[in-house]
């Protein structure tokens, strides 16, 4: 009888882990297609031959999202036990972004 218990949990622990990997499979398919439009974004806003005012923040931005959707689908980072990654990652970018903000301030004022 504890024997069946225990192939009854096991089976109940594969399925769950199989839906759990479906589920993060089609999040990871998902995102890279997402990304390939945003490249093909990227790649348009270039070829158009926009004003490189309106072009490179636009790249930027995208180039941003990219970053996201690599660092939470494809390294994971938005399983459980990844705060400490996330705080020096996020923490590294505002630290970044104030240093660059600040030389732009001190050039152009």
């Amino acid at each position: 009888m504890e024997h069946n218990a225990q192939m009854d949990r096991r089976h109940v622990e594969y399925e769950y882990r199989r839906r759990k990997s479906a589920e993060e499979m089609k999040y990871q398919v998902v995102s890279f297609i997402l990304m390939m439009f945003l490249t093909i974004v990227a790649f348009w806003a270039v070829h158009a031959h926009l004003s490189k005012w309106f072009t490179i923040p636009v790249i930027l931005l995208l180039a941003a999202i990219q970053v996201v959707f690599q660092l939470f689908y494809f390294m994971h980072m938005n399983h459980k036990h990844h705060e400490g990654p996330k705080l020096f990652i996020f923490g590294g970018t505002l630290v970044a972004f104030v240093t660059v903000l600040a030389f732009l301030t001190i050039i152009w004022w």
